[in-house]
């Protein structure tokens, strides 16, 4: 794929400089931001030329940027020519974080665009929820053993702990959800073993 500018519009064309297509977000896989972008450049660029050598050097500059954008968002090089020179640079998109298989099958993909994850405030949301979880889960388990049976309190836990855990799995892969996920699982954990105390 190669972006340059024709007729002042920023167009992605073929290889071979053929089957160009004016940069559409309704047309490509690219955000309206970064497609208003690539125009607003190739409008500045025409406008520029190679009069000035110091605005022609922010324009390739700016150029370039804008092509490691596109590399990024559609996941593949892209051969960015440039304006000024006339001259043809490959830019491939970034290489993903290493992620082991086991943790990429529990937690799920990345977070999109390369966000940073809310570790504090995360562990905090999950820190909460396992407090509320081990309270209530030891809570059933207390009354029920003393008002009935030690038994039906064992039992009662395994429901509870049965019933929740397909949801605790599906809700690991959603951004915002799986922090409440992690810490009412790491909730589940602690609170059995009080409930184990409690039975027995």
């Amino acid at each position: 794929m190669e972006l340059r500018i024709r007729e002042g519009r920023a167009v992605l064309a073929g290889p071979d400089g053929e089957s160009a297509r004016e940069v559409d977000p309704h047309s490509l896989a690219i955000g309206s931001d970064l497609a208003q972008a690539l125009h607003e450049w190739a409008r500045v660029a025409s406008a520029v030329g190679s009069s000035s050598t110091e605005a022609a050097s922010v324009v390739s500059q700016r150029g370039r940027q804008l092509a490691q954008r596109v590399a990024a968002t559609m996941g593949t090089s892209v051969r960015f020519v440039d304006p000024v020179s006339g001259d043809g640079v490959i830019v491939a998109p970034p290489a993903p974080a290493p992620r082991s298989e086991l943790a990429r099958r529990l937690f799920g993909t990345p977070d999109p665009a390369g966000e940073p994850t809310p570790w504090l405030t995360g562990l905090t949301v999950s820190a909460f929820v396992a407090a509320v979880v081990v309270v209530a889960m030891l809570a059933l388990a207390n009354t029920l053993a003393r008002e009935t049976n030690g038994w039906l309190a064992l039992l009662a836990s395994a429901v509870v702990t049965a019933g929740i855990s397909p949801s605790l799995w599906l809700a690991r892969r959603v951004p915002i959800v799986r922090w409440a996920s992690f810490g009412a699982a790491a909730g589940i954990v602690i609170a059995w073993i009080g409930v184990l105390i409690v039975v027995f």
